[in-house]
């Protein structure tokens, strides 16, 4: 997909919620647009974080399909939830990040003119990041699905009892395991809640799916990569309690004994925008804390 500095010129802006550093970010930028001939476009939610914006405002469904750019203000977690609704339109996705780590938000706040203007101008490093979706089906019958830019987790939910499923990939069978759970993570999640419990870092130019098991009963049981095409299906057998699923990290739904959860990959991709100079290894450092002992005893050196 080609992108230029003519093909932005409505701006969605989408901000994270009860965070006053994040309004006035928003501000920042929606002044800045209006000053450079743009038209900004508050997504409704967001509307609400800015008195008096006097800015026109649309739904987040339909954002992406009004607007050339969406920037999202906020942390990771408030990208992934504009991605989920914006993939399907193909919008281009900025993020300013006012979170934690930022790995997919990567704007600084205070670069964020200077960084935003680069962007403006056509230059910037474009990604594509693929989803997953699930479907959870009762006797081949589908009764839920979602998407995910990170994750979906099969887990026990607040109870401290392991859960038994049959895991299956491209139809092949390939254990049945008893643990607390089961991570399916995309290269974009393998630095979140999968790294956490072990997996492997994907880099995001990578066609992989990394399964992750949460405590094993086995010690054996390890990290599992396959490609992207595969189709996963996890049976659930009979337990003490429910099962449940979540897509990153949204609200859980329960499974019953018999259902079938099937991942895959999503049809539509994230179109993801850098500034220059981005690189993700030098993210992996600044924000996973790489070097940080070696660069410390420099300094002491």
């Amino acid at each position: 997909m080609q992108l230029s500095a003519k093909t932005f010129r409505n701006i969605g802006l989408i901000g994270r919620p009860d965070n006053a550093s994040v309004v006035e970010t928003l501000i920042l930028i929606r002044d800045h647009l209006l000053s450079i001939g743009l038209h900004p476009v508050f997504d409704s939610e967001t509307a609400k974080l800015v008195p008096n914006h006097n800015t026109q405002t649309v739904s987040r469904a339909l954002l992406g399909e009004v607007v050339d750019l969406v920037i999202v203000v906020g942390g990771d977690g408030s990208l992934l939830h504009a991605a989920r609704a914006l993939v399907k339109f193909n919008t281009p996705v900025l993020g300013v990040n006012r979170g934690r780590l930022g790995f997919l938000t990567d704007i600084k706040p205070s670069e964020v003119l200077f960084k935003l203007d680069q962007v403006l101008q056509g230059e910037f490093l474009l990604e594509r990041r693929f989803l997953l979706e699930m479907e959870i089906r009762t006797k081949n019958e589908s009764i839920y699905d979602a998407i995910a830019l990170n994750d979906i987790v099969l887990h026990s939910g607040k109870s401290v009892h392991m859960i038994d499923f049959e895991l299956n990939i491209d139809g092949q069978y390939v254990y049945r395991q008893h643990s607390d759970g089961l991570i399916v993570s995309t290269p974009t999640g393998s630095t979140a809640y999968s790294l956490s419990g072990g997996g492997p870092i994907l880099h995001p130019s990578m066609d992989a799916i990394a399964l992750v098991p949460m405590h094993p009963h086995t010690l054996s049981s390890r990290p599992i990569v396959v490609g992207g095409q595969s189709e996963i299906k996890i049976l659930i057998r009979e337990n003490r309690v429910l099962p449940m699923v979540s897509a990153d990290g949204q609200n859980s739904v329960s499974l019953n004994i018999g259902d079938c959860l099937h991942i895959r990959k999503h049809p539509f991709k994230l179109t993801l925008l850098h500034p220059p100079g981005y690189d993700f290894y030098m993210a992996c450092r600044t924000k996973l804390g790489w070097n940080q002992d070696f660069d410390s005893f420099q300094q002491q050196d």
